[in-house]
């Protein structure tokens, strides 16, 4: 599958100091890590804490699939809101899914610390935003749901808004969102775990994984094999090649970097911005003050199609962000698409669809991709030990 277009942003920016080489023979290990993204890095980082022997492989090279069109909003809402989500799922899951996701900030930012990664992680507000008045009835009702339930959340008038340079009608201001550069922190992470003895291996693509004696066996394109304890897929989109249950709808996604822009706004340096549109548009600063924003997501995967709409779709982002920040210049550097995924809870996939098998997966689908990957590494070692763990329990296959 073709996660993304040729030309997205962050591996421009950082060219890989760091390469691995495919693999040549047959090997054994402890756990075998498939994917080798910012989810497969983060696991490996928990992994190796707990003294674990790794091989993580990727079938192209290491962060270059979803974890390079990564727009990295760290957000602790959900792409469902929270007054729906206590409908679909019950209060405690629910309300415990955006606290789970709020902790996972911090979390992240602990991690970054001790690995000592120059990530650009900075702390920011979270704008949840309306242009329309038939959606604030909706935005009000999920302002009462997280105040009762201790988020501490802000309203925000048109005036409020216009003061801040966002022409929009209403907004929830929450105090605990951040931005990073994905593609960078996923990089280091492997390089400290393999400096820890994990082994990795790019341009490895694992074609099939057999159950034999209680091992997993994985056969590679180039026929050699690597047999492992378990198997943990953090494959992302692609895990929809080796799961029969309906777990996500695919779509495609398309994002914008500009230019730096030299004075932006106080609301774009402060905050992560994104509205009640559906599917909605998303905006948020780097650290060298470009402006990142997207959307227009559409109701298909192929890669052709999705990136000969990359023009078209241009033309109608800029178009939406000078509707939001009418006095801003957004002079396009970059462009790309990638392919995104929705659960219809807006909640991850945790855990074995099998029981009888020690295949494991961490699937973090939708905008929360990077934090929902922060908590399943804080579930995968009870999955490994076939312990009950709450987690586990929300983000269940078959659910």
């Amino acid at each position: 599958m073709k996660l993304r277009s040729t030309e997205t942003f962050w591996p421009l920016k950082n060219a890989m100091n760091t390469s691995y080489p495919s693999i040549d023979s047959d090997i054994k290990t402890e756990i075998l890590i498939i994917g080798g993204g910012i989810t497969g890095a983060l696991i490996a980082y928990k992994l190796i804490t707990q003294g674990k022997k790794i091989v993580l492989t990727d079938r192209r090279d290491v962060c270059n699939g979803s974890t390079a069109a990564s727009t990295a909003l760290l957000q602790y809402e959900i792409d469902v809101s929270l007054h729906e989500l206590i409908n679909l799922r019950g209060e405690k899951c629910a309300v415990d899914s955006y606290k789970n996701g709020k902790k996972a900030i911090f979390e992240l930012r602990n991690i970054i610390d001790t690995i000592d990664s120059d990530c650009g992680f900075e702390f920011k507000k979270s704008i949840y935003f309306t242009s329309y008045k038939k959606d604030i009835p909706f935005l009000k009702n999920e302002f009462e749901a997280r105040k009762q339930n201790g988020f501490d959340v802000t309203w925000l008038n048109k005036h409020d808004l216009e003061k801040m340079g966002l022409n929009a009608i209403a907004a929830i201001e929450s105090k605990t969102a951040a931005v990073m550069d994905p593609f960078k922190l996923a990089n280091d992470l492997l390089y400290y775990c393999c400096q820890n003895g994990m082994q990795v291996f790019d341009r490895t693509n694992i074609t099939s994984v057999q159950t034999q004696k209680r091992k997993c066996i994985a056969h590679t394109e180039n026929k050699f094999t690597i047999t492992a304890d378990h198997v943990i897929y953090c494959s992302g989109y692609e895990s929809t090649e080796t799961i029969e249950e309906k777990i996500v709808d695919l779509k495609s996604t398309y994002a914008l970097a500009s230019e730096v822009v030299p004075e932006l706004p106080a609301i774009l340096k402060n905050a992560v911005i994104w509205d009640t549109s559906s599917p909605y548009y998303y905006y948020r600063a780097t650290s060298d003050n470009r402006i990142i924003m997207g959307g227009g997501d559409e109701e298909f995967r192929d890669a052709k199609k999705r990136d000969k709409l990359i023009p078209k779709k241009e033309t109608s982002l800029m178009r939406q962000f000078k509707r939001r920040f009418p006095d801003v210049k957004f002079k396009l550097d970059y462009s790309w698409a990638g392919t995104f995924g929705e659960t219809k809870d807006g909640l991850p996939y945790f855990g074995k669809p099998n029981p009888k098998k020690n295949e494991h997966y961490v699937l973090a689908f939708g905008g929360n991709g990077i934090t929902f990957s922060v908590i399943g590494m804080n579930s995968i070692v009870d999955s490994i030990k076939n312990k009950k763990n709450q987690d586990l329990e929300y983000y269940r296959f078959g659910r």
